[in-house]
């Protein structure tokens, strides 16, 4: 079976179009301490900025898109993994919002327990 160069082109689109996706920015803050990064399992994701003191460490900024949509489970991950970059102990959710017809913004706070 032979594939001409434009058709592998439209499958290669095809097949990337469909896929989730959740690209990260992040931003750390001046005038705080470099950790070392931790591993993104150690990183928890709390539902609010948690009442234990820490410092905050910079901003995780995720653009999910929409259709189709990626899972909770990885939307999560990908907030660890970018807060683990950091040296994060957790990182929590200060917006989550829908552009429709764009995609999602979400900004998460990377934040590090004080012992």
């Amino acid at each position: 079976m032979r594939f001409s160069a434009r058709a592998a082109s439209i499958l290669l689109w095809a097949s990337l179009a469909s896929c989730a996706y959740v690209e990260a920015t992040t931003t750390q803050y001046v005038g705080v301490p470099r950790f070392s990064p931790i591993e993104p399992s150690a990183v928890q994701v709390l539902p609010a900025e948690p009442a234990q003191r820490h410092d905050r460490l910079g901003e995780v900024l995720l653009d999910i898109s929409l259709d189709p949509a990626p899972t909770l489970a990885e939307i999560e991950q990908r907030l660890r993994e970018e807060a683990g970059k950091m040296g994060a102990n957790a990182v929590y959710v200060i917006r989550d919002a829908i552009r429709p017809g764009e995609a999602r913004k979400l900004i998460g706070i990377a934040i590090r327990y004080r012992s």
